[in-house]
């Protein structure tokens, strides 16, 4: 199908809460019906890959996860956006649903796994969200292939290696797959690695990420991990051209929050909002948090200058 580049009209979302959806085992739910999952071969890695049909006069919205998770993560999310909203989600090789690659992969190499992914499913363009690690390929995305990319999402995310650092306690804790492992890890880390409503509700880190995550993901997430090192988007910023809206939390303790003014001040037509949250409010507060992004999805394509302003909810 051939995705047109015109701007959908307004959206709502029909009164839907966009909170955690939890089975009565206390799990975040997989794909609804009308999500189409399957195992997609692309430019020769092998992707499980989830599809939400939508109006086909709409540019699709794909969605590129955190580190070390599963698609499933962003169901919330996906659930809380306007149902006429094409959604593609994807795990990353080794993650998830996608068996493990042959060889490792970096950031600055999978642009032409996007692509060829969007030619899979036969999609010209594509506005783009990424959450986290997920914002780095985002971001690669955008300045490596622009012609794909109409609108850009980055949330919680950073400019990678030349970010300004969360916690050294923080950052020791990502490294180690573990967090998303046992019944009682998660919760007892969730609020001091993830902020926001997780540490209100700790037991939300264990709803989320053993739910939808693996445990034999453990070199999956070490891939991802070596395809973060040394790759940084800092001087690439400028030549970011998408209307891009970057989503910050003021109380994620792995992003601060001056990264999130950085990247606004480098990408020329972004607009910032800043959320009161941590790392996973997305997913944790999706219906808080979706209908800014489909306003901006929806909304006239601004003038191509900064906004020069950040928004605070």
């Amino acid at each position: 199908m051939s995705m047109t580049s015109d701007s959908p009209g307004a959206a709502g979302n029909n009164g839907r809460q966009g909170g955690l959806r939890v089975l009565d085992g206390g799990a975040p739910r997989h794909p609804a019906a009308g999500e189409q999952v399957r195992t997609l071969t692309v430019r020769g890695r092998v992707l499980r890959v989830s599809v939400r049909a939508g109006n086909p006069h709409w540019p699709p919205l794909l969605l590129c996860n955190g580190i070390g998770a599963s698609l499933d993560l962003l169901q919330p999310f996906v659930d809380a956006l306007d149902p006429q909203r094409e959604v593609v989600r994807f795990d990353m090789p080794g993650i998830g649903g996608s068996p493990l690659p042959v060889v490792p992969y970096h950031l600055a190499t999978l642009a032409s796994l996007m692509t060829g992914l969007l030619d899979k499913l036969g999609y010209q363009r594509a506005d783009v969200l990424g959450i986290s690690w997920g914002g780095g390929l985002a971001q690669q995305f955008a300045v490596g292939c622009p012609a794909r990319v109409r609108r850009l999402v980055l949330v919680a995310t950073s400019p990678g290696a030349l970010m300004v650092p969360g916690h050294p306690r923080v950052l020791l804790r990502m490294l180690m797959p573990r967090r998303h492992q046992g019944r009682g890890y998660p919760p007892s880390i969730g609020g001091e690695l993830y902020g926001g409503s997780v540490r209100d509700n700790p037991a939300l880190a264990r709803e989320l990420l053993n739910a939808t995550t693996r445990l034999a993901a453990t070199r999956g997430y070490q891939y991802q991990l070596l395809a973060a090192v040394g790759w940084t988007s800092l001087p690439l910023l400028p030549l970011v051209r998408q209307p891009t809206l970057i989503l910050a939390g003021d109380d994620d303790p792995i992003i601060p929050l001056i990264n999130a003014r950085v990247m606004h001040r480098l990408i020329p037509r972004s607009e910032l909002t800043i959320y009161h949250g941590g790392h996973l409010d997305l997913v944790t507060q999706a219906g808080r948090l979706a209908p800014i992004v489909e306003a901006f999805l929806t909304g006239e394509t601004g003038p191509a200058t900064r906004t020069g302003r950040g928004v605070s909810l």
